[in-house]
């Protein structure tokens, strides 16, 4: 997957084709702010009861697999990534396919499968009475004090992954992440995909043109 990789620069371009930590950092918070009514709207659901809670949780896990996997598949990129213009592909310039796309969000996928599975402990341990009587942020804090050293792994293992992601993005000449490096990705600038397929593939364009 990785025998042909992109250049670090393209000639006749002097900007960089790879997308940088400002970017990147801006796709994600316009992300954050497309998914907020559907946040809101979970939160919402998960405080009316304990059950309520239950049924949140696979259209929750769903959504996820819907907006971290086919949306990159489909387009090349979530919503955040394709107003900000850049576009994830592979490391050879070639678009993504289900593999990559499924391997990028692999570990964050883990992440909350294991927080899933913890909500489900805990909500199987909690009362419903005392729930129901405690405020949004106290249920949290009551669901998190039923299982204290399972939210702890947690919490240290999603630290970990965030700042290594981060850490990587920052020193490396081609701005990827961690994920990157396991999907075998890179996110350019979308102005230098032509561009880019003219440098990698050059006999490609040539039979297009032919045919």
């Amino acid at each position: 997957m990785e025998n042909i990789q992109m250049p670090l620069q393209i000639e006749g371009i002097n900007d960089n084709i790879y997308a940088g930590f400002g970017s990147r950092f801006a796709s994600l918070i316009l992300d954050f702010l497309i998914v907020i009514p559907v946040v809101i709207l979970i939160l919402y659901l998960n405080g009316l009861s304990v059950n309520a809670f239950f049924y949140t949780l696979i259209p929750n896990l769903l959504f996820g697999l819907w907006f971290q996997i086919y949306l990159p598949k489909k387009y090349g990129g979530t919503p955040g990534k394709l107003i900000m213009g850049i576009k994830i592909i592979q490391i050879n310039g070639k678009p993504i396919d289900w593999k990559e796309a499924f391997l990028r969000h692999s570990v964050l996928l883990v992440l909350t499968l294991f927080s899933s599975i913890l909500m489900v402990v805990c909500l199987l341990k909690a009362d419903e009475t005392v729930y129901n009587d405690l405020g949004w942020i106290q249920r949290s804090q009551y669901l998190m004090s039923l299982s204290p050293i399972f939210f702890l792994i947690y919490t240290w293992a999603s630290n970990i992954w965030i700042y290594s992601e981060f850490i990587v993005l920052l020193t490396n000449p081609r701005k990827r992440a961690v994920h990157d490096y396991i999907a075998g990705t890179v996110i350019v600038k979308q102005i230098y995909i032509d561009r880019i397929n003219e440098i990698m593939y050059p006999n490609e364009l040539s039979d297009n043109n032919i045919n």
